[in-house]
C-alpha cells in the first residue's frame, strides 16, 4: 500500500467536509450556498483522489451515492421497533374527540395540552439505522413488523446523510421518514420517460416507491428523490429530550431535513387551525402530502398513553380529499393553442377531487394518449395535485365497456379549419393557419410588428392584446386600416401618439421579400431561412409555387422546414392573407437572381457594436444577399468580425482567436466592392 501524502489526504477531508456541509446547506437549512456546477466540481475532484488512492475511498464518502452493481433480491429486515400505522380523523369533529380522549386518559385540560404537528407526506415510509455517526442499514416499512433491506439504494438519496454531523453523535440511533418526490423532478422524470418512450409514472408517490425499489441502485441514484426526517425510534447514549419536537430539533443538528412547516401547538383549537392552515397551502407545495400528523409533543405523557394494538394513542393523521378519483371520460376535443399546438383535453363525468369538482382533464398529446391507451367511454384515474392541471394518468382496464372508441386527431383546425399536420418524430400536432387562424391571433401579429418583421414602431404587446380584444383587427392586413382617430380613443394613446403609429404603419409597408417571408411566421423559418428562401426564389409567387423538392434544394432547408413552408402555402386562408396584405399596399422589391455571385458563401460573419451608417440589420442582410450567414457569437468558424463603437467581448474573443476585425469603414468598402462585382457580372 502506498503512502498518501499528507497534502492529498487533507484535500481529500477538505472537499469531504465541503460536499457534506453542502447537501446540509441545500437540504437541511434550504440556504445553498455554491451552485450545483460547483458541487459536481468538488464531487469529481473527489472521485479522482480516490481513484489515484483507493484507500482515501470510505463507505460515508459522497462520491459512494452513485450506486452500486445490481442486487439478485432485498433481504428481509425486521424492525427492532414496529413500524405502527396511525388511526385517522377526517374532520374536525373527529380531530376534537381525539383531543379529549388523550386529555381524559392523562386527567388533564385539553386546552394545556401541547402536540407537535406536521405535514404526512405522500411517500414511502422508511427508517435508517446509524451506528456511531454511520449509516448501517436502510429499511423500508413493510408490514410494519418486516421490511425489506434497500440500503444501497437509500444511500444514493443526497437528503440522507452517510455520516452524522455533530459532537454529539449517539453509538446508535434509528431514523424514521419519508423518502418521495417533489412535483419538479417527478415532472422532469416523465418528460424524460416521453422523450424516451418509456412507461411514464402516474403519481410522484409511485415513482418514489418504484425508484425505490429497484434492484439496481444506479436506477434509484438517477431519480430525483428526497427524503424528511419525522422520528426517533431508537437512540443510545446521551439523551436529554423531554419532547417529540426536542428530537426533531437534534435530527436537523445531525444533518436530516424535517419539515419546515411543523409548528407546536396547544389544544383542540390549536390542532384544528393547524390543518386548515396547512390544507390551505397544500395546493400551492412542490410535493404531495395526504394529510397532517398530530402527535403528542412529551415524551412522558406518549409513555404513560402507550398503544392500541396497531397504532398509538398519542397520535393520529388528519386526512385531506384523495387527490385521485376514478370516473367515465365522455369525450375529448382538441384546444388550440396560441403557437397552434393541438391538445387533446378530456370531457369527464364531473367528480370531486382533492376537494374540487373535475370535468375537464389535460391529455396533454397524441402519444400520451397512446401510452395510457385510454379510449373515449373508458374509466379514467384523475389526478389533481399541486397547482397542477387535472390529468388523465391511468386506465381501469377491467371496467372498459364494449362501446369504447378510439381518439383521433382531427385533420383540420377546430378553430379555423386549416389543415392540421404532425411530422414524424414529432410529438405535437399542429395548427398550419397562423396568420388566419383566431386561436393564434395576436402571437401572429406580435411576430409580424416585431422588431426583426415590419418593424411597426408603436405597436406593442398591450396594443395589440386590445386591439385584438375589440375585434378592430383579425388578420394582419387590418393593421394598415387602422385610422388614427379610432386609435386615439383606446387608453393611454392620445391624438399624437395615434397619428405617430399610422405613420409607423404607412411606413411599414415598403419592406423586404426577406422580412416579409419572416413576418408572416411560417413554422420554424427564422431570419436566415428567410433570407436564403428571398434570394433563392426572388418572388413571393414563386416562393408559394415550389414544390418540396425545390424548397429542399435551398441552402439551409431539410425535409421538415419545406414541409412547413409547403404546408402554409397550400392553405386557402394563408393566400388569402396574404393577398389582402398586398392589397393594402405592403410592397417590397423583387430579388434579381439570375447568374447573382455569391462571394461569400459557406462564410459566418458576426456584427458587434453600434454602426453609424448603417443598422446592424441592413448590414447583416447585405452579408446575407452576397452569400454569408450572419451569427451572433464568435468562434474559429468566423470568417471575419465586424467591429462597431463599444464593440465588448465579441471584439475580444475574436483578436484571442485571431478573426479578421474589420472596422466600419473597411466593411463599407469591401461591401462596395462585392456588389459592384455582382453589378459587372
Amino acid at each position: 500500500m502506498s503512502q498518501i501524502p499528507q497534502a492529498v489526504r487533507e484535500r481529500a477531508d477538505s472537499l469531504h467536509q465541503q460536499l457534506d456541509d453542502a447537501n446540509y446547506q441545500y437540504y437541511v437549512e434550504d440556504e445553498p450556498r455554491i451552485t450545483d456546477a460547483e458541487y459536481d466540481t468538488l464531487l469529481r475532484e473527489l472521485q479522482s483522489l480516490e481513484a489515484e488512492h483507493p484507500e482515501l475511498k470510505t463507505p460515508d464518502s459522497p462520491t459512494q451515492r452513485i450506486g452500486a452493481a445490481p442486487a439478485e433480491r432485498f433481504e428481509e429486515v425486521t424492525h427492532a421497533v414496529p413500524m405502527l400505522s396511525l388511526d385517522n380523523a377526517f374532520d374536525d369533529a373527529e380531530l376534537a374527540a381525539f383531543v379529549k380522549r388523550v386529555a381524559d386518559k392523562l386527567e388533564c385540560d385539553g386546552d394545556t395540552l401541547t402536540f407537535c404537528c406536521e405535514p404526512k407526506l405522500d411517500g414511502l415510509a422508511v427508517a435508517l439505522v446509524y451506528e456511531n455517526g454511520r449509516l448501517v442499514q436502510g429499511a423500508t416499512r413493510g408490514d410494519g413488523r418486516t421490511g425489506e433491506d434497500v440500503t444501497l439504494n437509500l444511500r444514493t438519496i443526497r437528503s440522507i446523510p452517510l455520516k452524522l454531523r455533530g459532537d454529539s453523535i449517539p453509538p446508535l440511533i434509528e431514523v424514521r421518514g419519508e423518502v418521495y418526490m417533489r412535483h419538479s423532478g417527478f415532472e422532469a422524470l416523465n418528460a424524460r420517460a416521453r422523450e424516451n418512450g418509456d412507461k411514464v409514472f402516474a403519481n410522484p408517490r409511485n415513482a418514489a416507491a418504484g425508484s425505490l425499489r429497484q434492484l439496481d441502485s444506479s436506477i434509484a441514484a438517477a431519480r430525483p428523490l428526497e427524503f424528511c426526517a419525522y422520528q426517533v425510534a431508537r437512540l443510545e447514549g446521551e439523551d436529554d429530550a423531554h419532547s417529540h419536537s426536542d428530537y426533531l430539533k437534534r435530527l436537523r443538528t445531525l444533518g436530516f431535513r424535517t419539515s419546515p412547516l411543523l409548528d407546536v401547538v396547544k389544544g383542540e383549537r390549536g390542532v384544528i387551525g393547524f390543518c386548515h392552515r396547512l390544507g390551505e397551502q397544500r395546493e400551492g407545495l412542490d410535493y404531495d402530502i395526504d394529510g397532517a400528523v398530530l402527535k403528542v409533543d412529551s415524551l412522558r405523557d406518549q409513555r404513560e398513553l402507550g398503544f392500541v394494538s396497531r397504532a398509538p394513542r398519542w397520535a393520529i393523521a388528519y386526512k385531506y380529499p384523495a387527490q385521485e378519483q376514478t370516473t367515465t371520460l365522455n369525450d375529448v376535443v382538441f384546444q388550440v393553442g396560441r403557437v397552434g399546438t393541438l391538445t387533446p383535453v378530456a370531457k369527464l363525468e364531473p367528480v370531486q377531487v382533492a376537494g374540487v369538482t373535475v370535468a375537464n382533464a389535460t391529455l396533454h398529446n397524441m402519444d400520451e394518449i397512446e401510452r395510457l391507451g385510454v379510449r373515449i367511454g373508458d374509466t379514467v384515474i384523475v389526478r389533481r395535485a399541486g397547482d397542477v392541471i387535472p390529468q388523465i394518468v391511468g386506465v381501469v382496464e377491467s371496467q372498459r365497456p364494449a362501446t369504447t372508441r378510439a381518439i383521433e386527431m382531427p385533420e383540420h383546425c377546430p378553430v379555423c379549419g386549416s389543415q392540421t399536420e404532425r411530422l414524424e418524430g414529432e410529438v405535437a400536432a399542429r395548427c398550419s393557419g397562423g396568420l388566419f387562424c383566431p386561436a393564434q391571433r395576436k402571437e401572429a401579429l406580435k411576430h409580424f410588428a416585431s422588431r426583426r418583421a415590419l418593424d411597426i414602431d408603436g405597436l406593442g404587446e398591450k396594443l395589440i392584446d386590445l386591439l385584438v380584444e375589440r375585434e378592430w383587427v383579425k388578420t394582419p392586413a387590418d393593421l394598415f386600416r387602422l385610422e388614427a382617430k379610432s386609435l386615439a380613443e383606446l387608453p393611454r394613446l392620445a391624438e399624437k401618439s395615434a397619428n405617430n403609429l399610422v405613420n409607423a404603419l404607412e411606413a411599414a409597408k415598403r419592406t423586404t421579400l426577406a422580412r416579409f417571408i419572416y413576418a408572416v411566421g411560417i413554422r420554424e423559418v427564422g431570419e436566415a431561412t428567410a433570407a436564403s428562401l428571398a434570394h433563392h426564389f426572388g418572388s413571393l409567387q414563386a416562393l408559394s409555387e415550389a414544390s418540396l423538392e425545390a424548397l429542399e434544394a435551398v441552402e439551409d432547408v431539410g425535409p421538415v422546414v419545406a414541409r412547413h413552408i409547403h404546408t402554409f402555402f397550400r392553405q386557402p386562408h394563408n393566400q388569402e392573407t396574404l393577398e389582402d396584405l398586398q392589397g393594402v399596399g405592403v410592397t417590397w422589391e423583387e430579388v434579381e437572381i439570375a447568374g447573382r455571385p455569391q462571394p461569400l458563401a459557406g462564410q459566418t460573419w458576426v456584427l458587434t457594436g453600434t454602426l453609424e451608417n448603417m443598422t446592424r440589420d441592413d448590414g447583416k442582410a447585405r452579408l446575407q444577399a452576397l452569400g454569408a450567414k450572419v451569427s451572433g457569437s464568435v468562434s474559429k468558424k468566423t470568417a471575419a468580425l465586424v467591429a462597431g463603437e463599444a464593440a465588448g467581448s465579441k471584439l475580444e474573443k475574436a483578436r484571442e482567436l485571431e478573426v479578421e476585425v474589420l472596422d466600419e469603414s473597411t466593411f463599407l468598402q469591401r461591401l462596395a466592392e462585392w456588389e459592384n462585382a455582382e453589378e459587372n457580372q
